[in-house]
This record gives C-alpha cells, structure tokens and sequence, in this order.
C-alpha cells in the first residue's frame, strides 16, 4: 500500500433523465471505480493521481451526454470519519463478495472431486476462474487506500483457491500419466 491520500475528489453531476440508460452507465462507472455516494449525484473518491484521471474522464462523458458536471478537489471534508467509514465498509463489502465467490470457486472444485472429473478442459475452466477472482482482488486492493479490515481474510480465502486448484491440477496431470 502506498501513502495514504491527503484530500478528496468529489464528482456533482447530472445526466439527462431520457434515455435511462446514461444513469445507469454513470453509476456504473462510478461504482467501478470504489466512489461512494456523499447524496444523489454526488460521488467521492480519495485523491489520488488515477482517481483524479478517472473522474475527470468520467466527468467528460457526463459532458458529452448532455449532462453537467463539476469535479472539485478537497483538502477538508466536514464529516470526513463518516466518508472515510463509508468508503471503508464498501472496501469491505467488495472483499466479502470475492470471499464468498472463493467459497463458490472450491465447491466448484470439490464438485469436480466427487464427480470424478479430472480432465484438461475443467483444470482450464478452473484456471479462467482463478485468475478472474486474482484480477477482481488486484481492482479492490488498488482502491483499498486505507487498508479495509476484509483484505486479509479475502487474501487468504484466495490462497485457498490457489492450493485447491493446485491439487487439483496434480490429479488431472496423475490421471492423464495413468492413462497413456
């Protein structure tokens, strides 16, 4: 983790309310991106040198949609514990997701187990999946600045996936030597 940001950057906007879809893609961007909402179209991120290229390019598409926009950098937020609260218990909720899809990803596994499936195409299906939970884990941890209680426990619940697929691969290679 890096130093820790100094100030925020809040997004106020508004997009037209026909078609619906703007909205959506704004708060869908948004939402990527680990911005919390401080109110309706108004989004904050802790300053940092990619945040500030997100927003502003977020802010541009806003633009260009025929919406307004205004991007404002912060050195001092009244209220700023219970920003920063919200933006950790999103962090945290975001870990928990990728805890559960973990535990979702070894009764894969295990499935495979019982069902005696142990050949190259499921060891690709399950590799396709890992490195899917690997790069989710990397996008939370870059926007985890100041470091979430979740990350440790979803670090670990990905190593587990990465032993089980581990195993894994050792039989599908066992059971391919066996049968030539």
């Amino acid at each position: 983790m890096s130093e820790e940001p100094a100030g925020w950057l809040v997004l106020i906007y508004r997009v037209p309310s026909e078609p619906t879809r703007l909205r959506s893609t704004v708060w869908r961007r948004i939402k990527s991106l680990g911005a919390i909402y401080l109110q309706n179209s108004a989004a904050a991120l802790p300053r940092t040198g990619p945040a500030e290229r997100s927003l502003r390019k977020l802010r541009r598409e806003i633009l260009d949609m025929s919406g307004s926009a205004v991007l404002l950098s912060c050195d001092v937020l009244a209220g700023e514990p219970e920003v920063r609260a919200q933006f950790q218990a999103a962090r945290n909720d975001e870990y928990e997701e990728i805890v559960d899809k973990c535990a979702d990803f070894l009764q894969q596994v295990e499935k495979e187990y019982t069902a005696n499936h142990f050949t190259y195409a499921e060891l690709e299906e399950n590799e396709v999946d890992l490195v899917k939970l690997r790069n989710w884990l990397g996008r939370v941890r870059e926007r985890d600045v100041f470091g979430a209680d979740g990350r440790a426990a979803t670090e670990k619940a990905l190593a587990s996936c990465e032993q089980s697929l581990e195993a894994y691969a050792a039989r599908v290679y066992a059971e391919a030597d066996e049968g030539h």
